[in-house]
Parts: C-alpha cells; sequence; structure tokens
C-alpha cells in the first residue's frame, strides 16, 4: 500500500542560526522557565546536535543534544504549544535517541521535572529509567523543583535495553 501523498510527515533538520526566532518562539509558548536565546546559540557554536521539527512548513519544536564519552545528554527538547499531544514529542525524541546511537552514546541521559508527568510518561515508555534526583534544579514559581533524572541504555546496533 502506497503512502497516501496528502499526508505530511515531520522533518527533522539541523538547527540553524536563521531558525532561532522560531526555536524561541516555541520555547516560550511551551516553558514557563524557557532557555534565553543566547543559551542556543552558545549550543550551535559547541557544536551540539542541535535540531529542528518542521510539520506542514512550520518549525513546530527544537531539541539540543550534547555527546562525549560515549554518554548523552538530551539538554533540551521542546514541542510549541500548538503542536502538541500528536505524536510530535515522541518522534523527536526517537530521532535525538537514533542521533545519540549515530554519535557512539552507550547511555543517554535527561532530566525532568517531576511536575511534568506528560514528558515522564513519554520518556518511561521510550525506555528511559529513573537514576537519581537534583535537588532544586529547575526554577519554579516557589522557589525551585527538583528534577528526576532518567537514562536510556543504549547500543551499538541501534537498539534500547532497561538495565
Amino acid at each position: 500500500m502506497a503512502a497516501d501523498p496528502e499526508v505530511e510527515i515531520i522533518h527533522f533538520e539541523v538547527m540553524h542560526l536563521r531558525d532561532l526566532l522560531a526555536v524561541v518562539r516555541n520555547e516560550r509558548s511551551a516553558y514557563d522557565y524557557p532557555w534565553p536565546d543566547r543559551v542556543f546559540v552558545d549550543c550551535l557554536a559547541a557544536g551540539h546536535e542541535c535540531w529542528i521539527a518542521r510539520f506542514q512548513g512550520e518549525v513546530i519544536g527544537h531539541a539540543v543534544l550534547s555527546v562525549a564519552a560515549r554518554e548523552a545528554h538530551l539538554l533540551n527538547i521542546c514541542i510549541g504549544t500548538t503542536a502538541q499531544r500528536q505524536g510530535h514529542g515522541r518522534a523527536l525524541a526517537e530521532h535525538m535517541i537514533t542521533r545519540a546511537i549515530g554519535r557512539g552514546a552507550l547511555v543517554m541521559f535527561l532530566e525532568v521535572r517531576p511536575s511534568n508527568a506528560a514528558a515522564r510518561r513519554l520518556y518511561m515508555s521510550l525506555g528511559f529509567d529513573e537514576v537519581g534526583l537534583r535537588r532544586r534544579y529547575y526554577p519554579a514559581v516557589n522557589g525551585r523543583e527538583d528534577a528526576k533524572i532518567l537514562a536510556l541504555r543504549l547500543d551499538s546496533t541501534g537498539g534500547r535495553h532497561r538495565e
């Protein structure tokens, strides 16, 4: 059965400075405490894996991945509020897992707010396990919020596995 040419799929592209306006707009729409513009510029300059997700011609999300010493760290992943709950976050996370494997990472880490139940469910469904806690990591309305540290074991054949 041939794919329906009318159905648009999500596309991933390397992030460039020209994408920054759309990236920051999505970041601000999705988070109460968004990354400052300069952090994205610094990540691009540092050579991190910086990607945008495009759907129907629009930049709907972005992600930043750092890889060193066979470990990957998903520093940021975001789908703008108008494109959430449509499977785009899962597709973007899977793309970043593939990028980590391609760069030779054997494990991928990320932090997530305990209050972000939807993100925690997504990461757990992708095979991440909770491995630690960073106290008072995130800014919050009443001070600071902890971060759950999650890890996903990877292997060189492109697989994922739990311990």
